[in-house]
């Protein structure tokens, strides 16, 4: 039982998500027009004590994540005199008790990447009435309860994600053409926000049909299996719309495997795709789309001005950079492992600590 829980929150949280349920909601929320917040209420004279909750460290993109924070704190060693670090591994019972810690230790502010914003509105509660306020992390809490416990969110726009690298497929077919999409999980906000953007393009060019849409769970094994069963029934394919690198990965060497020439296919900025990508730049295409791990880094550096007594916007929006043909190699790292995400301020020696092999 435990390992089909945590099998589940592996899942849930590479999409760094929730249920359909909320994705109308997260709509809402990805389309808000930002408001300014008066601060000053919160503004404290340093040393500040920041709590920070990781909410997993599963794959190599939260590690990352967490790093970024972390490293963008160490650069306000003037401002900082402590960062109380809480590790959830996954699990809402444990952040609850987390942020619970956080509140009993007083810290100045909370920094937290909601597994569960029902779960947590009641220990949000005791932070606001204690004058604590809270940033979230990579994901935009949606209801409008949540939303007035904490005074500031930043993530980046999944519905942008899906809308760019499908205006690019589109571009890249001029028009025209059968497609495959490839998302991660049904009904997981991530895979559904992603492809509303996409089906916003392709909804636009009559010409260009989606052959099916299957669903990969953003695995690298899942994706080739997946494609690999599609093959054989759809002759033709013109290109891929894929939601997450991993699966992009599966469907090429699927397409190998098939003996297919590959297509133009969609992927992220993920360096185990990049060097798959860079060995076959002459026989495919592709751009890579990003949710920056850097993130993490923007957060820290909103709690801080919160601290400071400066206004911030309640919603911050980091842009998804991308990847293209054209600058492929400046970013492609084959001497370093797959793991790593090339969207980061992380200097250079810090990268070589957490991913040299």
């Amino acid at each position: 039982m435990q390992r089909i829980k945590t099998l589940l929150w592996i899942v849930v949280i590479i999409g760094v998500l929730s249920s359909a349920v909320c994705t109308a909601q997260a709509q809402v929320v990805e389309s808000f027009e930002p408001k300014q917040v008066d601060t000053a209420m919160y503004k404290k004279e340093p040393p500040f004590t920041i709590g920070f909750d990781i909410y997993w460290l599963g794959n190599s993109w939260s590690v990352q994540f967490a790093e970024e924070f972390k490293y963008e704190a160490s650069l306000h060693q003037d401002l900082i005199g402590e960062i109380v670090i809480t590790d959830s591994k996954g699990e809402v019972a444990k952040q609850v008790n987390n942020i619970e810690d956080l509140v009993a230790r007083d810290v100045d502010i909370i920094v937290v990447t909601p597994l569960s914003e029902s779960a947590l509105i009641p220990v949000l509660k005791k932070a606001q009435n204690k004058g604590i306020p809270v940033v979230s992390n990579a994901i935009f809490v949606k209801s409008p309860e949540a939303r007035e416990l904490v005074v500031s969110q930043v993530n980046a726009k999944d519905v942008e994600f899906g809308r760019i690298i499908a205006e690019w497929l589109a571009n890249e077919l001029n028009g025209k053409g059968k497609i495959i999409a490839l998302s991660g999980m049904p009904g997981v906000e991530t895979s559904e926000l992603r492809w509303e953007g996409a089906k916003s393009v392709f909804d636009q060019y009559p010409d260009i049909e989606v052959l099916v849409r299957e669903f990969a769970d953003w695995s690298y094994p899942k994706g080739k299996t997946v494609m690999a069963s599609l093959l054989p029934a759809y002759p033709q394919i013109d290109g891929v719309w894929s939601g997450g690198a991993a699966m992009t990965r599966g469907a090429i060497e699927a397409f190998e495997e098939a003996g297919r020439p590959l297509v133009p296919m969609t992927g992220e900025d993920n360096n185990g795709f990049l060097k798959v990508w860079l060995e076959r730049k002459d026989q495919f295409s592709s751009i890579a789309a990003s949710k920056p791990t850097y993130i993490g880094s923007e957060a820290c550096r909103l709690a801080l001005q919160i601290l400071r007594g400066e206004p911030v916007y309640d919603i911050n929006t980091v842009s998804v950079p991308i990847i293209t043909n054209e600058d492929l190699e400046k970013y492609a790292r084959p001497e370093m492992p797959d793991s790593l995400w090339l969207r980061t301020r992380l200097p250079e020696s810090k990268i070589q600590e957490l991913f040299k092999e």
